[in-house]
């Protein structure tokens, strides 16, 4: 197995850098495909708009042929301004319940991320997380590039390294309870590498232990990737933390190891979760493997974590998400807009 992950590493891994943007535009020009790129937004006002205005100025405007035919926000019900401030940058917004009406929504970014299918058109889909610093257009180019240029890739994932900085806590896009931004504070450096704590802890090893196979991706949780529609329809969606790692197995299982790959895009910065957060974000990831292991029944779906209160600890219980949405294609309202 080991053998394979190395073969893969080398065969399957690239840097943004390998595709220039006009090599891009040629293939994408030659194939007729298009590209839409999905925000899965919850209050993320200040980081929303930028991310928004480098995917217009880089990969829509001013080029020979946009690389981005359709920027669409997806708002999970913010409270705050983002919705006001995605589309004065030039973003379409669509609210989560305004998508599938039939089908009453359910918290997570798994679900805006499935219904997300619905109001969007390319034939390769690109999601990137809302809460980015810093943001550069190549964590688009990126991880688009190979499914342009290599006709047997579906899937692709964005790797880069995670700086931590401890500190100040706040709103985030898929959950409550995350950090500031991902940059150290004054007189400080933040250590690389030291982000993702529930991929090192949780998903990392359960990869290694139960799909080895996939052992070769560098953040098989981070929230940027684009995949094929063809593939994405068929795939079922987890609606809450568990969906990076969801998707990637039943990848794994449908299309095989070498329809999968990895682009280096270099350093991502965001807000990063407390620890509470994290401990809900595991147990939803240990979740949706155990469910792909098993498929069996879930014992205790719930989570219960401690905080200090004037007279001790105080236990405070949490679901585990435990919905899953069927692919795509088996959505009546999905097949319908497909056939007209």
């Amino acid at each position: 197995m080991l053998e394979e992950v190395e073969r893969w590493l080398a065969e399957r891994s690239w840097s943004a850098a390998d595709r220039p943007l006009d090599q891009l535009l040629d293939r994408k020009r030659a194939s007729g495909s298009t590209v839409s790129v999905v925000l899965p937004a919850l209050d993320e006002e200040e980081t929303v708009g930028a991310i928004v205005e480098v995917i217009r100025r880089d990969l829509i405007e001013g080029l020979p042929l946009p690389l981005v035919d359709e920027l669409v926000v997806l708002d999970s019900g913010s409270s705050d301004r983002t919705a006001e401030v995605a589309a004065a940058a030039g973003a379409r917004v669509v609210h989560r319940d305004a998508v599938l009406p039939r089908i009453p929504s359910l918290p997570g970014k798994g679900e805006v991320l499935w219904r997300s299918l619905l109001v969007t058109t390319g034939d390769i889909v690109c999601f990137v997380d809302a809460d980015l610093r810093d943001f550069s257009s190549t964590f688009v180019s990126g991880i688009v590039g190979p499914l342009l240029t290599e006709p047997e890739v579906q899937f692709v994932k964005a790797m880069y390294d995670r700086p931590y900085a401890p500190g100040t806590t706040g709103p985030g896009t898929t959950g409550p309870g995350t950090t500031g931004p991902g940059t150290a504070g004054p007189g400080s450096a933040a250590p690389p590498g030291q982000g993702g704590r529930v991929t090192e802890l949780v998903a990392r090893p359960l990869l290694n232990l139960h799909w080895p196979q996939l052992a070769g991706f560098v953040q098989p949780l981070g929230g940027e990737y684009a995949v094929r529609r063809s593939l994405l329809e068929r795939l079922p969606f987890p609606v809450g933390y568990g969906v990076e790692l969801g998707l990637l197995v039943d990848a794994l299982h449908m299309v095989g190891l070498d329809a999968l790959a990895q682009v280096d895009v270099g350093v991502r910065l965001h807000r990063h979760q407390d620890e509470r957060a994290l401990g809900r974000m595991a147990a939803a990831i240990y979740r949706t493997a155990q469910l792909r292991l098993s498929r069996g029944h879930l014992v205790r779906p719930e989570l219960t974590q401690f905080e200090r209160g004037p007279d001790g600890f105080v236990p405070r219980t949490y679901p585990v998400d435990t919905e899953e949405r069927p692919p795509m294609a088996e959505v009546k309202e999905y097949a319908l807009r497909s056939v007209a």
